[in-house]
């Protein structure tokens, strides 16, 4: 079973007199890891490289931003991969202390230093969310929530027009209890507007 981590973790290495600032966060999508790095380059704009690795399903990537083709980006997401980690960014910020490590020197380096992170980091099972989407009169809109409530789905979204369309997120799990329970309780007077859609989330 795959699993993310609770917290930002960091490490940091010096080898050969360059700095390795390594960090391991978890992260929902690609925008939002591209969001973090650009934030790194604005904290570190004496840094030679910053590269990163994302595992999160169909939107992992691996940037070894300049450093030797497949010597940072692919080797930080293989530790990623090897601990069965998703919606989780690797980066590491590199200071060149001015001596080459060659491509053996760096593959070992960007490891180590996501290595080293992920030893301090609190691991915790993926809990795959869905997405229900639902219409009821304005009658059965408290009942509706109270149902919910019972059932503990906190995320709410709620739209009023001519009738209420209310969006929850919920564990997966828990799909077919809920939409049986908001059935019952309007007495089938509940149109769905979309199968129920699963995101993977910590």
């Amino acid at each position: 079973m795959s699993e993310t981590i609770q917290t930002p973790v960091h490490s940091e290495l010096i080898i050969k007199k360059s700095r390795f600032i390594g960090c391991v966060q978890p992260v929902a999508n690609r925008s939002e890891a591209q969001a973090i790095v650009a934030a790194l380059w604005r904290e570190h704009p004496e840094a030679a490289h910053v590269c990163w690795a994302l595992m999160a399903g169909g939107q992992s990537a691996a940037v070894d931003d300049g450093e030797p083709s497949g010597t940072a980006g692919r080797p930080m997401l293989e530790v990623l991969r090897h601990q069965q980690l998703q919606g989780v960014l690797a980066t590491v910020v590199r200071y060149f202390g001015g001596v080459r490590l060659g491509a053996g020197g760096l593959v070992r380096a960007y490891t180590d230093t996501v290595a080293q992170a992920l030893l301090g980091a609190q691991k915790v099972p993926v809990q795959t969310l869905a997405w229900l989407s639902m219409k009821v009169q304005y009658a059965h809109e408290g009942v509706v929530r109270h149902v919910l409530q019972q059932q503990g789905v906190a995320q709410l979204e709620v739209e009023h027009a001519e009738r209420v369309t209310l969006h929850v997120q919920l564990p997966e799990p828990l799909v077919a209890a809920v939409t049986q329970a908001v059935v019952d309780a309007t007495q089938g007077q509940v149109q769905w507007l979309e199968p129920p859609v699963a995101l993977q989330h910590g």
